[in-house]
């Protein structure tokens, strides 16, 4: 059964027609062409496929479609502006905290979102923040040490 929804997309409202059962995931990735939104495990486990909606991360691969209905959705495509990397995205370079690539925009959506929030947090609270996002490049010390350094920057 076919509903319509409507909802923000990278600051851009986006109206359209989804099946009940349809993930979110597909349709960032199959009907937006939003690709940097990775499929990794469709369970809800590695954080590849991970959004923010309404400010807080969640992975899409689990997240109906539907449910999306008068939301705000971010992707790592929205983070930057006019084509500029957001200050996140920049801190995760310098810090040589991007390896291959597939795991960072879930990984930089929620270090987004725990900045975002203002305050200090220690390095064990930064990594159960990003707890639920698996990487097999990095080792977590380089992409924990852009978190924190970002943070610090600011407060």
């Amino acid at each position: 059964m076919l509903k319509e929804i409507s909802f923000q997309i990278n600051g851009k409202r986006k109206t359209l027609k989804v099946e009940s059962g349809e993930i979110l995931l597909d349709v960032l990735r199959e009907r937006l062409n939003l690709t940097g939104v990775k499929r990794g495990c469709s369970v809800g486990e590695c954080g590849a496929c991970t959004v923010l909606i309404d400010g807080t991360p969640v992975d899409s691969c689990i997240y109906l479609a539907i449910w999306a209905d008068g939301k705000d959705i971010v992707t790592v495509e929205g983070l930057g502006e006019d084509g500029e990397m957001s200050s996140m995205q920049k801190t995760f370079v310098e810090e040589g905290a991007v390896q291959c690539g597939f795991c960072t925009p879930g990984v930089v959506l929620s270090a987004t979102a725990l900045a975002n929030k203002k305050q200090s947090f220690t390095r064990d609270e930064i990594r159960v923040a990003l707890s639920g996002h698996l990487c097999r490049c990095t080792g977590y010390k380089k992409i924990v040490d852009a978190v924190e350094k970002e943070m610090e920057e600011q407060l």
